[in-house]
């Protein structure tokens, strides 16, 4: 039995990168904030996760290793059902289950009648996925952003909760490396080819500070490279926490060209918590997470942007800091969620209990060679 006002928790993690992240990754960096404070305001958080996370915690392995740094896993959906055997064996220790595994689990949440919210994380203009969310509209899901459900308006939404970081002191001196940055992946839709010429045409240095997808290698040779070798264009490849907050700290302005519907962006908030203003195309949330002339500039077009950019000269990083406390912080992300959790749990025992599908499940638990 759980103590009033504190709840049995677990998390469910994508199994990509460990929690948190050894280098770049968002979804699970969001759920290393979220559980870390969780743990701190006193639930009792369980974290299905790789088993080189690290965490406060109790941590369940679905996986010995991260599966993006880990080459052995040829079928990435094994370590997955293996995670979800161990999570459905372990249900009942819970009030609640938050998943951020896409739709993988929908089946078992459902006919298992679990009390479980998802964050859906990632773009959701792909198809199939409105038919999809009509099949399971009884599957109470959360969206990053308003923007982020346009093409779902048929999911069964139950909350919209934005990512927070957690609290760091502002660098007062921030802003004096005098570069614009741009950090994430190499890929066509976050037009890293767009970054690179503002920064010519302004006539300032860019670091890049990101990672290239075995998908995106591709792309990356043929597109990107030939432009790395440009003056003033440093591309110094994946970064880990330490190092971004320094690298987004001491850039003069942090730029985020992307050109799709972007369902939050994590690297805007990281640079606001850091002072540094951020010139953003209007895609996606970009209009819902910036505030314009106070966390940086939203714009149209590659001639906006550079404008926008020599505008960053005069820009008060301190009001820049202060937005980011007073929208994005993990402690606010925690409490948003915890109300959800609430009201699942409420709807969660007026409901008819599910059959008896524990009394199916065989003893002890799978062991794979996987986590050996």
């Amino acid at each position: 039995m759980r103590q009033s006002g504190r709840l049995r928790i677990a998390q469910v993690a994508p199994l990509y990168e460990s929690v948190p992240p050894k280098l770049y990754g968002g979804t699970e960096r969001v759920v290393c904030y979220l559980t870390e404070e969780l743990v701190a305001q006193g639930h009792r958080v369980t974290l299905f996760a790789s088993g080189d996370s690290v965490t406060s915690a109790e941590l369940v392995p679905g996986c010995a290793h991260a599966l993006r740094l880990y080459e052995k896993y040829e079928d990435k959906t094994v370590p997955y059902i293996l995670m979800l055997d161990r999570l459905l064996k372990r249900a009942s220790d819970f009030d609640v289950i938050h998943f951020h595994t896409d739709n993988i689990h929908f089946l078992l949440s459902r006919y298992c009648r679990l009390p479980s919210i998802t964050s859906l994380h990632g773009r959701l203009d792909l198809e199939g996925l409105p038919a999809l969310h009509r099949c399971f509209r009884d599957i109470p899901v959360v969206s990053i952003s308003y923007s982020q459900r346009k093409p779902l308006p048929d999911a069964n939404w139950v909350g919209n909760v934005y990512h927070g970081l957690p609290l760091r002191p502002l660098k007062r001196d921030g802003g004096q490396g005098g570069y614009l940055a741009f950090l994430g992946r190499i890929c066509p839709e976050k037009r890293l080819d767009r970054a690179i010429r503002i920064a010519q045409a302004v006539g300032m240095p860019l670091r890049i500070a990101a990672k290239v997808d075995r998908v995106d290698r591709a792309y990356f040779e043929s597109t990107i490279q030939p432009l790395l070798g440009q003056p003033g264009i440093e591309y110094i490849g994946e970064i880990d926490e330490a190092q971004k907050a320094d690298f987004l700290a001491d850039a003069y302005a942090y730029l985020f060209p992307i050109g799709w519907p972007e369902p939050f962006g994590l690297t805007m908030i990281e640079a606001m918590r850091c002072g540094t203003p951020v010139v953003a195309f209007n895609c996606g949330s970009v209009p819902e997470v910036m505030v314009e002339g106070v966390t940086g500039f939203v714009v149209s077009n590659e001639e906006d942007a550079v404008g926008a950019v020599r505008r960053c000269g005069s820009f008060d990083r301190v009001a820049c800091h202060d937005a980011f406390l007073d929208r994005f912080t993990s402690a606010r992300m925690a409490d948003e969620y915890v109300a959800l959790y609430e009201q699942i749990v409420r709807q969660h025992k007026a409901i008819k209990p599910a059959p008896s599908w524990e009394a199916a499940i065989p003893p002890g638990d799978l062991v794979s060679p996987l986590d050996a």
